[in-house]
């Protein structure tokens, strides 16, 4: 079964002196949450990105789909610490997404967990969103 999710926004002015607002979600858990050019394409100074907002999606993916994939092939994880650092360019756009995992994995040597973090990284949807279009990164070690 397909499921959707919504976010809305409100933006007030030109994009280089105006400001947002993310409103609400889906899940209520997020909003109001301030956005602006500022923060976006310079240092965070207190409000999101949509930057932000796509690293903490990859993240959360990538670390479902490779607890998954490590379940899967009898290896379920004790940990996994995950993080995506998403790049932004100003005038060319979202250019790559780096992401960085430590795991606890009973029983698994570091190259099985590379390669099913590998697999994660390839195959998470938010990965398949951003494949062909953004470069992928990933460091993957056991702890």
């Amino acid at each position: 079964m397909a499921t959707e999710r919504k976010a809305s926004v409100t933006w007030y002015g030109d994009l280089m002196s105006g400001e947002g607002t993310i409103e609400s979600v889906t899940s209520g858990v997020l909003g109001p949450l301030e956005v602006d050019w500022a923060n976006r394409a310079e240092d965070a100074q207190g409000k999101t990105s949509p930057e932000e907002l796509i690293a903490a999606a990859h993240a959360a993916c990538f670390a479902m789909a490779l607890s998954h994939g490590l379940a899967q092939d009898g290896h379920a994880p004790e940990r996994l610490e995950t993080s995506a650092t998403v790049t932004f360019v100003p005038g060319t756009g979202i250019t790559k997404s780096a992401l960085t995992v430590t795991g606890s994995v009973p029983g698994l040597d570091e190259d099985g967990f590379r390669k099913a973090a590998e697999d994660a990284k390839e195959n998470c949807p938010v990965s398949s969103a951003l494949k062909g279009n953004v470069e992928l990164e990933l460091d993957a070690r056991l702890q």
